[in-house]
Parts: structure tokens; C-alpha cells; sequence
């Protein structure tokens, strides 16, 4: 078993497949790497396809008529659901804009606000949001390749290599602003727009609790706006429990079980079986290790 931060991950993923001589020794075996996240545009493809769906919804629910432009809001993660709303728009997709929702860690938020990517003294702060908890969204790569051309590209992202950091034009900045609009929430703001969903008949995890700060503060027009949900509550109980009741520290199965009685509702039998599975996986590695222990295995 691996343990990283998201950064530490993607950063590792992205030296094996470059890396000729690991995929020499991949090759002598038959086998080929790939990735399961968003680095692999495959999964790009797919998230483009349920904002589109999304919006045939409204049609379809005569919440909206066709051609009715709507705003899409998007927990920013690793930049991969928002890339696929920015390619729908592209492909005709009526949208007002994008609405990026961060955590604290809101490199994102002050790149499209203020035009600067900027990761010099920061380090990644650990929040109740933590698929969120990135310094380094790959895909917005891609956003500044459709945007400003693959030989700026290759500046700016050398420049954030070799310096963290890197500053956008004023024009180069009006492009961005165009297409998206940014805010972060804290983990206490989280917890109480959790509260007020659940009062309202809705049991949401953190990320998607984000989403309503960007929808409170990003939106200039009244248009409806497709807020997505991109993770389950199961796997935030203790966050979730302390938002609905105030209770700290509980352990994963006691906050499943407050949060049943809350709302009233069974805990998965998927979920609860889990707390009776014996730990399969028991090897810590370091990350500069990760080369040689998959060859091992294999």
C-alpha cells in the first residue's frame, strides 16, 4: 500500500510514464501503463458527456428551454470535471459560465481571480474535503493549451517547475475570466451549507458542499445553475456527523450509525460489512520506492 497526497501521486504517476527505461522493463513483459484519474483523457471524454446530459435534464423537466444558457458549478479537484464542462461549452453546450469551488487549498480560485499560480511557501493543507486537497491540477494544463497555445503553455508550466510559479497577461487573464469564475470554502462554511441541505431533505458530502459557496457569491445572473455532487457521503461520516450534531472525533462506523438515526435512513450494507474485513494490504513504501515495488510485483 501507497500513501501520498494527491500532488505526491499524480507527480509519480506522471515520471512512470515517462519514464523510458520503466516502460523498457513494462514492454519486456507485455504489459502497458496507464491511469485511471484524469490525466487519462478517456475519463475527460466521459465527464463532458453528463454535462451534456445535465442539461437535456432541465429540457426535459421544462426547467429551462433549449438554448437557455445555465452555469455549471464544479468542486475543482484535479481540474478534470471542469475541463470536460469547458469542452462541452466549446462543442456548443449553452453556458454562462463555470463556477470552480475550492477548499482552502485555492491556488485555483487565485489563478482565475487575480491571474497567478502560485505554490512558492505553500503547502498542502489538510481539509474535511480532502479529493480537493491538490496544489497541482493537471488539467488546467490543457485549459491553457486550448486557450493560449501550446508554446505558452510550455512556458508557464516550466516556469511553475522551475520557480512555482507563474503570471498570466491582463489579456491572457480576460480569456480565463470569460469562460470561469472562482471562490473557495472553508471547512466550517462546509459543514454548515451540509446542515442546511439536510433540513431540507438532502445528505451531502463536503465536496459537493462547496459547490454552494461558489453558487452564493459567483453568480451574476439568476440562470439555473447544474451543481455537481462528485462523491458519496459514506466516505465523510465523521465531518458529516459533526455537521449535523456538533459530535467530534467519532470513529467511521459510530458516525454511519448518528448519521442513520439522523436522518432515519440504513447504512449500506456495502459500507457497514467493511468494519469486518480483515486489512489486506499492509506494505508501507516510500514514494521514491514505488518504481521498484511494482516490478517486484510483477
Amino acid at each position: 500500500m501507497v500513501i501520498l497526497i494527491f500532488d505526491d501521486a499524480q507527480n509519480a504517476l506522471k515520471l512512470l510514464l515517462s519514464s523510458d527505461s520503466f516502460n523498457a522493463k513494462l514492454k519486456e513483459k507485455h504489459i502497458s501503463l496507464s491511469a485511471a484519474n484524469s490525466v487519462n483523457f478517456g475519463r475527460i471524454i466521459f465527464q463532458l458527456i453528463y454535462h451534456i446530459h445535465s442539461y437535456l435534464e432541465l429540457v426535459r423537466q421544462s426547467a429551462i428551454t433549449l438554448a437557455e444558457k445555465i452555469y455549471l458549478d464544479v468542486p475543482s479537484g484535479n481540474f478534470g470535471n471542469a475541463l470536460g464542462g469547458y469542452y462541452a461549452m466549446k462543442m456548443g453546450l449553452p453556458v454562462e459560465k463555470i463556477l470552480i469551488a475550492s477548499n482552502k487549498n485555492n491556488v485555483l480560485t487565485r489563478l482565475i481571480k487575480f491571474g497567478h499560480y502560485d505554490l512558492r511557501n505553500t503547502s498542502v493543507v489538510a481539509t474535511t474535503s480532502p479529493a480537493m486537497d491538490i496544489l497541482k491540477s493537471s488539467n488546467m494544463e490543457r485549459i491553457l493549451y486550448d486557450l493560449y497555445g501550446a508554446e505558452r503553455t510550455r512556458e508557464l508550466m516550466q516556469q511553475l517547475d522551475d520557480e512555482k510559479y507563474y503570471e498570466l497577461t491582463e489579456k491572457e487573464l480576460a480569456q480565463l475570466q470569460a469562460i470561469f469564475s472562482a471562490d473557495y470554502c472553508e471547512d466550517d462554511e462546509g459543514k454548515k451549507y451540509i446542515k442546511q441541505a439536510f433540513i431540507k431533505g438532502y445528505l451531502m458530502d463536503p465536496h459537493t458542499a462547496t459547490c454552494f459557496k461558489a453558487y452564493d457569491t459567483c453568480r451574476t445572473k439568476p440562470l439555473k445553475t447544474v451543481a455537481y455532487s462528485t462523491a458519496e457521503w459514506t466516505k465523510f461520516s465523521p465531518t458529516i456527523a459533526n455537521a449535523l450534531t456538533g459530535e467530534e472525533d467519532t470513529h467511521d462506523i459510530d458516525a454511519l450509525k448518528s448519521i442513520a438515526h439522523e436522518a432515519g435512513i440504513e447504512i449500506p450494507a456495502q459500507i457497514s460489512e467493511l468494519f469486518d474485513k480483515e486489512i489486506s494490504q499492509k506494505t508501507l513504501i516510500d514514494k521514491e520506492d514505488i518504481e521498484q515495488e511494482i516490478l517486484a510485483f510483477l
